[in-house]
């Protein structure tokens, strides 16, 4: 087979630097890449924790609020990144009122904050200032990847405080075959992980998720931006999401030594073995509705992992959804914008 000819070859660098040359020039114009396009306001916090209210966009919003927890890694405007992107839009829009946690970013004061803290002070704080403000015994609550596992541990705890509980895309067998990232922290020692950080760098838990898929994630995407440095729309899209992956908050110390411990390496969480404050999470204590969702391309909790609620919680009126994507697309496809939202907010809007 002949290969290109030497001028063709020149031809082609000419391009690729001409394309470059202009993807500077798109970069230089785009200004400030803005996230979280919804309006939103502070209703209560504690400590580094920001308790919001998004402006509802019906006239009278459903009674009964929803509270969104999101993971601990990662922040969650994810789930609002942009006009056309916004999981949250979609719940608005379909007549519900709802709130989201941010958890900040802990720094070397929350190194000792520990799951309790986490599920039945903070999780719990805001479900009670929700009860009060809106008049109701139980709210709705929607947990994230890990905020379902954090979410499912307070349903457990406190069922009579939830009136519906989603879990999206949440771990519950953390040891299942193709789990990968359990593969990863199973053989590391927490302990002296922690011991010597004290807060986990958010840094290193990118690089670990990165990992994951090393050739899409760090490379091959990075490859195809070449494609698109002439779309000003499509590289603020890019951008927004690079934003994302690499704003990743330290993990506080103790909290991370118990997730990984009972969550990732003993698996305590579908064995009915964890406990918070002194309380042992029971699954078969999760009696309210429940709807899961899970993303069936996801790689990093795998459809199996989130599967696993099915056979242990002990709700009667348990449903499951299957988004054909991936773990992000979940929240920012263009058919996830169509049918994500409007699912849970019709399975909640019937109950």
């Amino acid at each position: 087979m002949i290969g290109p000819t030497p001028a063709q070859i020149t031809e082609e660098l000419r391009r690729f630097q001409a394309r470059l040359a202009e993807g500077a020039r798109t970069l230089h114009g785009l200004g400030p890449i803005e996230t979280g396009v919804l309006s939103r306001d502070p209703v209560y916090q504690e400590d580094k924790l920001i308790l919001y209210r998004y402006q509802p966009r019906v006239a009278e919003p459903h009674p009964v609020p929803l509270l969104i927890v999101y993971a601990l890694v990662n922040r969650p405007y994810m789930m609002d990144l942009q006009e056309d992107r916004s999981l949250i839009r979609g719940l608005l829009d379909a007549g519900l009122d709802v709130y989201l946690i941010d958890w900040g970013y802990p720094d070397a004061g929350d190194r000792h904050l520990s799951l309790a803290d986490y599920i039945l002070r903070y999780i719990g704080h805001c479900v009670d200032h929700l009860r009060e403000r809106h008049q109701q015994e139980a709210i709705n609550l929607l947990g994230v990847c890990q905020g379902g596992a954090l979410s499912l541990c307070f349903a457990a705890l406190h069922s009579g405080k939830i009136r519906n509980l989603v879990t999206m895309v949440t771990p519950v067998d953390f040891h299942t075959p193709d789990n990968v990232l359990t593969h990863l922290i199973r053989h590391v020692d927490v302990d002296l992980l922690v011991d010597t950080l004290g807060n986990l760098p958010g840094q290193l838990l990118n690089f670990t998720f990165l990992s994951l898929s090393p050739f899409r994630l760090a490379g091959q995407k990075y490859v195809d931006l070449v494609d698109i440095l002439d779309d000003a729309q499509a590289l603020k899209n890019f951008l927004r999401m690079e934003k994302w992956i690499f704003d990743s908050p330290d993990q506080a110390g103790e909290a991370f030594r118990q997730f990984a411990k009972d969550f990732f390496q003993q698996n305590k969480l579908v064995k009915g073995e964890v406990v918070i404050g002194g309380q042992r999470v029971d699954l078969r204590d999760v009696t309210m509705p429940v709807l899961n969702v899970y993303a069936s391309q996801d790689h990093l909790v795998p459809p199996a992992a989130s599967k696993a609620l099915a056979g242990c919680c002990g709700s009667r009126d348990y449903a499951e959804l299957s988004f054909k994507g991936g773990h992000i697309g979940i929240y920012v496809s263009g058919r996830a914008q169509r049918e994500v939202p409007p699912a849970i907010a019709a399975w909640l809007l019937a109950r």
